[in-house]
């Protein structure tokens, strides 16, 4: 089916300014996408921590487009920081935003209420111990080295994905969206802080397609790589464990598929750009991230 008729460059320009836009959605069962779209034979190796991080990770990093660390979190930050998560999402939102997969009307209790939520958003800097976490000396530093420049938290947000129906987030790169779109690349940390497993929707990442550069996506379920332009012979899962995390390169193909099993799936992702970048222009966007060029089909 085509994109085109259904504004494919509006779309854009809402998901440029940061606006949730309506997909049309495609006919494939959780099952079908975790089994089809996803591989789970092949896992990648993780770094005990920060701390091991050097000029050897650093040139994998940009090799490979990714390095997975073990234990970024102590367990006592974990557990401050679900603790802070949960009491946005039940107690006060402050400034954040909550995204629910549903009217907040039909939420009777606070299970359903979880059950809901996508995401939590803009925490920072309403929440202290979130904060924290985004600003911390150590982090920045090697985020310092990665970029090369001084970073600046462009963006950040929790990702849950509940048990028994947390929903994929299909593969992308993150600067197609709009408020990731600079001109130089940016760098998501993506924190577990429930285990992200095989079974529960853990990253699955394309090593090296970075390289790619910028490709179109397209309004199917999610704002996405067209499924059929998914190398996915090349998958590699990032199982981590609570406290863990995924540095990766914004134009990283990248996925998760959806929550099947009885655990929670909770997640911490920051992004940050170099303080010299600048964000593109519209009409650069849409040429990098759409089908404007080509006029293909999804």
């Amino acid at each position: 089916m085509s994109t085109k008729k259904h504004g494919s460059s509006d779309i854009a320009e809402g998901l440029y300014e940061g606006k949730t836009v309506a997909m049309r959605g495609a006919v494939l069962t959780d099952e079908e996408i975790a089994s089809q779209l996803y591989r789970y034979e092949h896992t990648a190796p993780l770094l005990p921590s920060l701390a091991d991080f050097h000029d050897e990770q650093l040139k994998l990093y940009k090799r490979q487009g990714y390095v997975a660390v073990e234990r970024l979190l102590s367990g006592e930050t974990v557990r401050s920081a679900t603790e802070a998560l949960m009491n946005l999402i039940f107690e006060d939102a402050k400034e954040a935003r909550i995204q629910y997969t549903k009217p907040k009307s039909e939420l009777h209790n606070k299970e359903e209420q979880e059950l809901a939520v996508r995401k939590v958003h803009d925490y920072v800097p309403s929440d202290e111990t979130l904060t924290r976490i985004a600003y911390d000396p150590e982090l920045i530093a090697k985020l310092r080295l990665i970029l090369g420049d001084e970073p600046v938290l462009a963006q950040n947000m929790a990702l849950l994905k509940p048990p028994h129906g947390g929903g994929e987030k299909p593969w992308h790169q993150d600067m197609a969206y709009g408020p990731l779109a600079y001109d130089k690349p940016v760098v998501g940390v993506w924190i577990a802080l429930d285990e992200a497993a095989l079974d529960n929707g853990c990253m699955h990442v394309i090593p090296r397609s970075h390289m790619d550069g910028g490709v179109p996506h397209y309004a199917v379920r999610d704002w996405q790589i067209c499924d059929t332009n998914v190398r996915v012979e090349h998958d590699v899962a990032v199982p981590l464990p609570p406290g863990g995390a995924l540095f990766f390169h914004g134009m990283l193909h990248h996925g998760t598929p959806p929550n099947g099993s009885d655990k929670r799936r909770r997640a911490l992702q920051f992004h940050y750009a170099g303080q010299s970048s600048r964000k593109v222009r519209p009409d650069e966007y849409k040429r990098i991230y759409t089908n404007e060029m080509t006029d293909a089909e999804c």
